[in-house]
């Protein structure tokens, strides 16, 4: 089988009679993409490559290399197959999830300051090891992330969308019972309606005084003026890689907030994405040149 695809990188490995074009969503597309069949999207580069998808008449895959798809999916012309990037992100955004909560139960920020001041000033502070984390998305990265916690001694209570009893995995419809046992909460979580929202007002308030609130998944989740009032209050603490509008306006409140920690949506991007993502993409092509059963396939 010969094909034309268009990749987001030149040292993408390329299966023998394959035509590779190249676009890495900063410059200006090929001119000629008539023929080209399988497309991997560049990762991380806004809404521009996304929109290409509707110039590629000859399109059978697009290949994402990110875990959450939702936005694609209005996007495909019928017949047009879905792949998402499940598991490339996996280590990357664990690594991040347990540096914020390290962050938040270690007070890392106020000895950051005090560096800046050379001051030596000690307190005791709060540790992972015994609390009590709820893990709120319990898919590929939910788990790696509990594989860290477990390793750090927390215990940890599984949510998903749908209980699992076999699996130890609540539902979503227990956490008003779970929230208030909950001294740290993780959230990893896509963006669809079932999940806008999903810690409001009433969830932040069943919180215990002084609870850790994380979100690597979408900003989405949580509601953020909720979450500002109780930050601001001092009754809770956040530690956030996503927010909801995004990005953050540099005026918004919550930047200034004690207690809460933000970074700008880059718990996936660590160095070790990229020849993950790299081989999973030579892989996917490989497979589609042998008209085998393509990785990660999404139902759209």
């Amino acid at each position: 089988m010969s094909a034309r695809v268009l990749l987001p990188w030149t040292d993408i490995e390329v299966p023998e009679g394959v035509e590779a074009a190249y676009y890495d969503g900063v410059d200006a597309p090929p001119a000629d993409l008539g023929d080209v069949e399988f497309y991997v999207l560049p990762y991380d580069r806004g809404p521009e490559p996304p929109k290409l998808i509707a110039e590629l008449p000859s399109l059978r895959v697009v290949q994402s290399l990110s875990a959450g798809v939702e936005t694609l999916v209005p996007l495909l012309p019928a017949g047009v197959r879905l792949a998402n990037g499940r598991g490339l992100h996996d280590l990357s955004v664990a690594e991040h999830a347990l540096a914020l909560i390290h962050s938040a139960q270690r007070d890392l920020p106020r000895w950051f300051a005090q560096q800046t001041r050379g001051e030596w000033a000690r307190e005791h502070t709060r540790s992972l090891a015994d609390s009590r984390v709820l893990l709120v998305g319990y898919g590929s990265i939910g788990q790696a992330i509990e594989r860290q916690l477990v390793a750090a001694e927390a215990v940890v209570t599984r949510v998903a969308s749908r209980s699992r009893p076999d699996d130890r995995v609540h539902g979503v419809a227990e956490l008003p019972a779970l929230l208030p046992e909950a001294d740290i909460v993780v959230l990893v979580l896509p963006d669809t309606p079932a999940t806008r929202g999903l810690i409001g007002p009433d969830e932040l308030a069943a919180l215990p005084d002084d609870a850790l609130v994380v979100n690597v998944g979408r900003g989405t989740a949580i509601d953020t003026d909720a979450l500002l009032a109780e930050t601001r209050a001092g009754r809770l603490r956040a530690g956030l890689d996503v927010v909801e509008p995004e990005p953050l306006p540099a005026d918004h409140p919550l930047w200034t907030v004690p207690g809460v920690v933000i970074t700008p949506h880059i718990a996936g991007g660590s160095a070790s994405f990229y020849p993950r993502a790299k081989k999973l993409a030579a892989e996917q092509l490989r497979r589609y040149v042998k008209d085998e059963e393509l990785l990660n396939l999404v139902e759209h």
